[in-house]
């Protein structure tokens, strides 16, 4: 059973961080800065800036909208939407997240997209997975984001929840051309879930040695997984 545990509360030091998280509504203040800091350091010796960034949080339900699609450069929402999980990641909340083909697990992480394309899913957008061992098997796995009918509101009161992946961050037909449009070509997303090895471990979490309010969080979870061993 995976071990779940809460970030603490933090005082959001970083503007961008603190104004996106402001934007999100039902978004945890936390995840989102996390999700800004992975990026930053993704990002800290590129030419250009990434203009959107696309924040999951796994520990939410699918049946609460728990994506949320940011202008970076305006500090504003442009979507907050459902996305689905893989089918072997549980059923209305996500608990088991994988990076190995065939799985049907979904992957944590941070991502950068590629180009759209047209698949049997229509418009879809590839995803490079950018964490070595927790989601670098992403383009082989064909982790993509695309549009499904199982993404539908209308089936979270006869099931409890939206329909499931093979492991996509799948969405509604209707916002995916939006979204994809977004995200295309070198943006990030950002795939959250309170697990404590990805979370004390990854290389973007912890860029040059954490400071300010993520050194106070990840200093933090490494205390609640040490209490829990």
């Amino acid at each position: 059973m995976a071990v779940s545990f809460s970030l603490p509360s933090l005082v959001l030091a970083d503007s961008l961080a603190q104004e996106l998280a402001l934007k999100a509504v039902g978004a945890k203040a936390n995840v989102i800065h996390l999700a800004v800091a992975a990026m930053q350091c993704a990002t800290s010796d590129a030419k250009s800036a990434p203009k959107t960034l696309a924040v999951i949080d796994y520990s939410l339900p699918s049946s609460q909208q728990r994506l949320w699609v940011f202008d970076l450069a305006q500090r504003k929402l442009i979507l907050q939407e459902y996305v689905a999980h893989g089918r072997n990641s549980g059923e209305n909340y996500a608990n088991s997240f994988s990076n190995v083909n065939g799985s049907y697990q979904s992957s944590l992480g941070l991502f950068r997209t590629l180009s759209p394309y047209r698949g049997k899913h229509g418009l879809s957008l590839r995803m490079e997975g950018i964490e070595a061992g927790v989601n670098d098997n992403a383009l082989d796995r064909a982790i993509v984001i695309h549009g499904a009918d199982y993404v539908n509101p209308a089936l979270i009161a006869k099931q409890g929840r939206i329909g499931r992946s093979l492991g996509c961050p799948a969405v509604r037909r209707a916002v995916a051309p939006k979204l994809i449009d977004n995200l295309k070509d070198g943006q990030y997303v950002f795939a959250y879930y309170p697990d404590p090895q990805w979370l004390t471990t990854s290389a973007y979490l912890s860029c040059g040695g954490a400071k300010g309010p993520l050194a106070s969080a990840l200093a933090d979870i490494g205390q609640s997984v040490s209490s829990l061993e």
